[in-house]
């Protein structure tokens, strides 16, 4: 069937030309219509895997049909920031049909909520989840409707990794290792913990914590290095890029580059401390960053390969950096024209790069090179 009218005009206004040293780029809708889309996974057949915030996810195949709602997710408090956050698929989940996804949990009495993490088999017909399994639960369980994280990277050995947001009143609880706000996590895909973990011997630590001293990542990836890179969102300032280390500590909120809303210190006003991780990069004014991956084809030319893609939920754009191993050496400026948040960014099977844009009528794009 043809395009409805509303599609095939969004289509039009968002066909914007990019400059590239590969050529012209174009930006193509694939779906419209969805309701702050969140997380993007790719599960075969040119088919997509997309959450939306308030609870839903949706299969969408490569011509852009939208599927209903997929069965069977847990209960999902949405909230704020909160909701149906990150989804993944598994490695071998042409085998195995397993999916991660993380979400805001509601407590089981009284107020609060934490972030969870959650498998799951895809069945068959893509329809209804099977053997939905929490496998990890963010504690302590607070009142909040801010700074849930949630970002998933399956590393190469199969572990998993999950950012965790300090929940934003509680931003003095990144520097404590007995709570997991403001914390990565490492474990199983069963939700055991790795023998490896940094704290795991350590008394008065949660064993599952990776790395700490974090604020709110809603974005994180494997480097080419095979390392595990991620962004925080700083204050008003201050939104950092880090590539995180056992048992390392990344200083918020003792040292940012960031300050309060407003303006105003953040503690001491210090930038640096012993003891504490320098970001690789950091953005002052912030731009609010959500969603990154790096380029691994050379479908948009050779001098793309090896770019980080990084969105920009504050101004509206898709930031391209051109790395020298670690350190950032020039960052592009695309897209400015969407008006439209960039939430999440995916390079497909096939090196296509793929947009969600955060909006109640939000979309799915894909960067096309002519």
């Amino acid at each position: 069937m043809p395009k409805p009218l509303l599609a095939i005009l969004l289509a039009a206004l968002t066909a914007l030309p990019l400059a590239a040293e590969s050529g012209e780029l174009r930006v193509e809708v694939v779906a419209s219509g969805l309701d702050h889309p969140w997380g993007l996974a790719f599960i075969g057949d040119g088919r997509m895997l997309v959450s939306e915030r308030p609870g839903r996810l949706r299969v969408i195949t490569a011509d852009g049909k939208v599927g209903t709602p997929v069965d069977g997710l847990p209960a999902v408090e949405v909230t704020g920031q909160g909701g149906l956050l990150d989804v993944v698929a598994d490695r071998d989940f042409a085998r195995n049909r397993m999916i991660y996804f993380c979400y805001a949990e509601p407590a089981a009495l009284g107020r609060g909520n934490s972030t969870a993490l959650a498998s799951a088999r895809l069945s068959a017909d893509a329809r209804r989840l099977e053997k939905v399994t929490t496998i990890f639960r963010q504690t302590p369980k607070i009142s909040s409707r801010l700074h849930f994280g949630c970002r998933i990277v399956e590393a190469d050995d199969g572990k998993l990794f999950l950012t965790l947001g300090e929940r934003g009143s509680r931003m003095a609880d990144a520097q404590k290792l007995d709570n997991h706000h403001g914390k990565i996590v490492r474990i199983g895909k069963d939700g055991s913990v790795p023998a490896d973990n940094p704290f795991v011997n350590r008394p008065g630590a949660l064993p599952e914590i990776w790395s700490y001293g974090h604020r709110n990542s809603q974005g994180a990836t494997l480097g080419p290095d095979g390392r595990l890179w991620m962004h925080e969102h700083g204050p008003q300032g201050g939104d950092e890029i880090n590539r995180p280390e056992p048992g390392k500590n990344y200083g918020w909120p003792v040292i940012t580059y960031g300050e309060n809303y407003g303006g105003g210190a953040i503690g001491d006003g210090l930038t640096g401390k012993a003891g504490m991780e320098q970001p690789l990069h950091y953005w002052v004014p912030s731009i609010a960053p959500s969603g990154m991956t790096f380029v691994r084809s050379e479908r948009y030319g050779k001098a793309w390969r090896g770019s980080l893609l990084v969105g920009s939920l504050k101004f509206d754009y898709l930031a391209r950096l051109e790395m020298d191993g670690s350190r950032v050496v020039r960052e592009e400026k695309l897209l400015t024209g969407l008006r439209q948040r960039v939430r999440d960014v995916r390079e497909g099977p096939d090196g296509t790069i793929y947009l969600l844009t955060d909006e109640g009528k939000g979309q799915l794009l894909k960067l096309v090179a002519d």
